[in-house]
């Protein structure tokens, strides 16, 4: 797995991956935040916070987060070089999380750089200091599991297809039906009776719940869960592949 984790991240930097995702992340919101006029600017709303920033990043790694593991398996599979790694001794399960923990790293370098936000904010209020620091440690750590879990959703799309434009269709698809869809789900006459169930099923109920300030073991629960779900659901698509092959 390591070897997998270690030959992705360093091709997310030997190329202009990694930089890319990183810079476009810290670049869209930076614009919103302080240099486009509107709601989410900071110094047009006259209020020293965060809001914006943990507002618009769950859309901007819907995009950002597919960008990086549309290639993961589908390249692998167009190249042919999926059957090499099959050769080699590590399992399919190895594979997948070698290549989704190099993706949530990339994740992880791309919030770091956030703290920049926190401490201009920290110092911008008429008085100093005055942050929710229990709410915006929070919402830094929900951001973190959302993205993982997009992460490995995209992987699964991945390993759907050899084109990796359909895998980013599908991974934006995915990620945008667990962020929000579930919420619109829950508004459908026939789903009225179980509104609040069906919310809890999508990403944003339990991200929101983080970014109270308040870690709560059944959110983290089901943010893992999730990631579970689709990791295993892309081992077996690829343990299926392989019998097929065989076959």
């Amino acid at each position: 797995m390591f070897a997998i984790f270690k030959k992705e991240i360093t091709g997310f930097f030997s190329s202009l991956t990694g930089y890319l995702v990183i810079i476009a992340f810290l670049l869209i919101n930076s614009l919103f935040m302080w240099v486009l006029p509107g709601e989410w600017n900071i110094l047009d709303n006259g209020y020293a916070g965060l809001d914006s920033f943990f507002f618009l990043s769950p859309w901007i790694f819907m995009f950002l987060v597919p960008a990086v593991t549309m290639r993961m398996i589908a390249e692998e599979k167009r190249l042919g070089t999926i059957e090499l790694i099959y050769s080699r001794p590590i399992t399919e399960r190895g594979i997948i999380y070698g290549k989704y923990f190099a993706a949530v790293m990339l994740v992880l370098l791309s919030l770091l750089p956030g703290l920049i936000y926190y401490l201009s904010v920290y110092h911008l209020g008429e008085t100093p200091g005055n942050l929710d620091k229990g709410g915006t440690i929070g919402s830094f750590i929900g951001l973190f599991f959302l993205a993982s879990v997009y992460a490995s959703a995209g992987i699964y799309a991945s390993s759907l297809t050899d084109n990796q434009v359909v895998a980013f269709i599908l991974a934006v698809f995915i990620s945008f039906i667990l962020f929000i869809g579930f919420d619109s789900f829950a508004y459908l006459p026939v789903l009225k009776s179980f509104d609040e169930f069906v919310i809890r099923l999508g990403i944003n109920e339990h991200y929101k719940s983080i970014s109270r300030g308040v870690v709560d073991i059944k959110d983290v629960a089901y943010f893992i869960a999730v990631v579970l779900f689709f990791n295993e659901a892309t081992r077996f698509h690829l343990v299926s592949r392989k019998w097929r092959n065989k076959s």
